[in-house]
Parts: structure tokens; sequence; C-alpha cells
């Protein structure tokens, strides 16, 4: 894998792929309120973060904001403990076949989020994807200290794929994303394909389609059928 500043990618050789599918986490592939509020749960801060995530859907707050705050109770932990109680994450079902579909069907998929470059990193191993992206953790001596390094927010998401998709030669246009919610529509509104899935009225009205399931693999008939038709 290669660091990128806002997150890591495994090189890929841009001949055995035909696309790139940008996968969202949470909301998407955690249930809401999502990784953070799950992490916190473990940090003792989980009504704080509940409260700012219902804030960021409302508008009221921006990614920048939330993780300047959620940062902090970080402070002294390490990426061994957070990988740990990342195991016990809740997901919705069919990640890992579904993973395995595109990557089948010459479909690179990728996680396109603004979670915890950590939590990003959990789930890219866990399932297979080949990168992610995310806000970034201060460390010092092994541990966080409780400030931001990378701060990053919806547009930073969709300029992570644009870059990503451009290495590999692809413009946007042949490319799908998978997400719920406000941070998912600078993406959504320059991709081929978006896929709302179980998602918020923003996201609903924006998407190309909308999947409303608690199965991943429910994405797949309308990756395969926009496959078909730009091939």
């Amino acid at each position: 894998m290669r660091e990128t500043g806002d997150g890591w990618e495994v090189v890929s050789d841009p001949s055995e792929w035909d696309g790139v599918v940008f996968v969202d986490i949470d909301g998407t592939l955690v249930p809401a309120p999502g990784s953070a509020v799950h992490v916190a749960r473990y940090l003792g801060t989980e009504e704080e973060m509940a409260k700012a995530e219902a804030a960021y859907a409302a508008g009221l707050l921006t990614n920048p904001e939330i993780a300047a705050v959620d940062a902090l109770a970080w402070a002294g932990h390490t990426e061994t403990e957070i990988d740990n109680w990342l195991t016990q994450l809740p997901l919705v079902e069919g990640i890992a076949e579904t993973v395995q579909w595109c990557r089948g069907h010459r479909l690179l998929p990728v996680l396109a989020t603004l979670a915890w470059q950590p939590i990003g990193k959990h789930i890219t191993k866990r399932f297979g994807f080949a990168a992610y992206c995310g806000p970034e953790l201060e460390r010092a001596d092994g541990a966080f200290t409780g400030r931001v390094r990378i701060a990053f927010d919806e547009f930073g998401k969709r300029d992570f794929a644009l870059r990503y998709a451009e290495d590999l030669g692809f413009a946007l246009s042949r490319c799908a994303a998978i997400g719920d919610s406000r941070s998912d529509l600078p993406l959504f509104d320059e991709v081929g394909l978006s896929i709302a899935f179980n998602p918020d009225q923003q996201a609903r009205d924006r998407a190309s389609t909308v999947v409303d399931s608690g199965d991943l693999r429910s994405v797949t008939p309308l990756l395969a059928n926009w496959c078909q038709r730009t091939s």
C-alpha cells in the first residue's frame, strides 16, 4: 500500500479494471448512527457524538468541526485499541460478497468516506477494498494526540475519487458511487451511476437510483445493468 495524504491505496494495474465503485461507510456500510458513535461508546462520548452526527446531517455542523471535537476523545488511545473495537462494528449484510462481485466484474471497489482513517483502514483490510480516504488523526509515540492532522469534508471525498479514477485512466463518468447522505452529494453529481443506499431525502432526490435494503448485494443488479449499458 502507499500513502496518498488523505488515505491509502493498493497500487493497481489500470488494465485490470473497467471502472471504479466508490462506497461510503457511515449510513451505507455501517447503519446509523455510524462508526464514530460506535467508537465513542468505548471512549465514553457516545451521547455527544450522536448529537454531533445529527447536527451534521441537519447541515448545522461541518465534518471538520465534528472531527475537531471527536479527536479529543481519542487522545492517548492506540490504533490497535480502535481496531479491536471495530471488530464489533454493526454492518449491513453482503459486504464481502459485493466486493468480490465487483472485482469479478472488473470494477475496483474503493471506500470514499468521511470516517476516520483507522476506520477506513480496518474495513479496507477486512473486506478487500482497494483504498480509502478520510480525515487523519495526529499521533505521537504510538498514540493519538487528540488533534486532527488532516481535515476532510464531502468535497475532499469527491476530489479523492477524482484523483483515484484519473490515476487509473478513468473519468468519473466511468465510475459508480454508493452512499446515503449529504456527504455523498458532490460525488453523486460527478459519477456515471449514483446509488442511494438506505438514504436520507437529500441523497434519495439526487441519486440516479435508490435501494432500500439491509444487504449490500442488492446493488449488484444495478451495477450489472449500468456496466452493460456503458460497455
